[in-house]
């Protein structure tokens, strides 16, 4: 697939959605990085503790709350993604607007449900 993703937010905690997320993304055949508060591997993905300029994203699936998404606001940007998505609980129309004047798509949705759904 063409759409490396990155989870922003990724936990090592099995109970968590982001955690979730990373396994379901790699049994989709989905290329996928991760930026987490600890570093670890979640089914064969290294969580980064630093902010790593990564090539080629096409997808950041947000799991922070709206108050710590400013602080990678302008990481995200720099991304130059195609999209962002909004996972529930992330929703954050402040981001929204600066992502639509930078031309980058992104919707509320549920990174777990497009997968099962084939809307990925």
């Amino acid at each position: 697939m063409d759409k490396k993703t990155l989870v922003l937010g990724a936990s090592l905690k099995p109970n968590r959605y982001s955690n979730f997320a990373l396994q379901k993304l790699v049994n989709n055949n989905v290329e996928t990085v991760a930026f987490g508060l600890k570093k670890g591997d979640v089914a064969g993905v290294i969580i980064d503790t630093a902010l790593v300029n990564y090539k080629a994203i096409n997808t950041v699936t947000l799991y922070l709350n709206p108050k710590r998404q400013a602080a990678y606001y302008n990481y995200i940007l720099s991304l130059k993604p195609e999209r962002v998505i909004f996972n529930p609980g992330t929703e954050n129309p402040e981001f929204y607007s600066i992502l639509k004047t930078n031309g980058i798509y992104f919707e509320e949705a549920c990174t777990l449900v497009l997968l099962s759904t084939n809307q990925y």
